[in-house]
């Protein structure tokens, strides 16, 4: 089944009150934003995209929900440049569960761009990949995914076309981005924090070129 090739699980605290996001064949679809804990003590405020099927009225700021459901990518038009966004997709709402890690993705796709390795300041050695993950429909979702220390050096040796079973979480990172007229931004980055990478058999790519795949999420 092809989503098994992408299953996303969270739990946390609902941080944000869900607002009307887009339309598809006349089912709306709501955003909101949900504050999930990691094991050192800090917090993801990770997007959700929830379809007004699964809305009821515990969907509100400050109650703690489960979700599960997959990763989704679709490309918006911001400042007049298109961002490829992330959100979770949730297909089914669940009773949260303390013992359940509150954060696991697992995804299976081919890298669709050159890794690049890199060294902070402080030496420690990470790698940015791009995983193109298909879904019915001859859809496919792009998604950043990063590695750290080992498991960084041997994703820089890998190729495009390469195909993975990734295990991680999902998680938000604000950064600073200087812009033209040298400002500085502070922005929040979305991605894949890989805890586990291995290569199986190769598949192919999906069939049309990057830039027509990120359409808006259906």
């Amino acid at each position: 089944m092809e989503s098994e090739n992408n299953q996303l699980t969270l739990c946390g605290v609902i941080d944000s009150a869900p607002v009307m996001d887009h339309e598809v064949f006349g089912e709306h679809f709501y955003r909101m934003d949900l504050r999930v804990p990691r094991l050192s003590g800090t917090q993801d405020v990770l997007p959700v995209t929830v379809s007004e099927r699964l809305m009821n009225s515990q969907i509100v700021p400050g109650v703690r929900v489960a979700i599960q459901g997959q990763l989704r990518s679709y490309n918006k038009v911001l400042g007049g440049a298109g961002r490829l966004l992330l959100t979770a997709f949730a297909q089914r709402l669940l009773a949260p569960d303390e013992d359940e890690n509150p954060n696991m993705i697992h995804l299976t796709g081919a890298i669709c761009k050159p890794p690049a390795f890199r060294t902070t300041p402080f030496g420690r050695e990470i790698s940015d990949l791009m995983l193109a993950v298909n879904r019915a429909f001859g859809k496919s979702d792009y998604i950043p995914c990063i590695a750290w220390g080992r498991t960084a050096r041997y994703a820089s040796q890998l190729r495009v076309g390469d195909h993975l079973e990734v295990q991680g979480r999902f998680q938000s990172r604000e950064y600073q981005k200087q812009m033209p007229d040298g400002a500085v931004m502070n922005r929040m980055a979305y991605e894949v924090s890989i805890s586990r990478l291995s290569r199986v058999s190769d598949l192919p790519l999906p069939a049309q070129p990057l830039a027509e795949r990120e359409n808006a999420l259906q």
